[in-house]
């Protein structure tokens, strides 16, 4: 069984920083490109940041660009989402995804986790 568990969600004030984690179990890390997506109320969820399945590759969303920063460990099956300068239009719930695939993608995630609150306060 697949496992993705984000942690690292709360409260933070605009400008300030936050890293979200995910630790995955039941499937191969290394063979999965990883992402991150967000759901804010009302909207629809919404890609945010990618990494390939070696870490060498990136894809950022143009609104989080400069700002947040993805990265994996795939010995720890982990991923990460430093998040910095935050701001009150990035509060959503955020939600680790493992595609079956090398590259970094925005689309076609077979894996979800449940999900992390941030809530950034202006």
């Amino acid at each position: 069984q697949v496992n993705l568990v984000e942690s690292g969600g709360g409260l933070v004030q605009a400008g300030g920083s936050l890293t979200l984690s995910c630790a995955a179990s039941g499937l191969m890390f290394s063979h999965y490109a990883m992402g991150w997506f967000r759901q804010s109320p009302g909207k629809e969820r919404e890609f945010v940041a990618a990494i390939s399945r070696s870490g060498g590759s990136t894809d950022y969303a143009d609104s989080v660009k400069g700002r947040f920063t993805i990265s994996r460990d795939n010995a720890k099956k982990t991923v990460s989402l430093q998040m910095n300068s935050l701001k009150p239009e990035d509060t959503a719930v955020y939600y680790c995804a493992a595609d079956f695939n090398f590259a970094a993608s925005r689309t076609g995630y077979d894996y979800w986790g449940q999900g992390a609150l941030v809530t950034v306060s202006p």
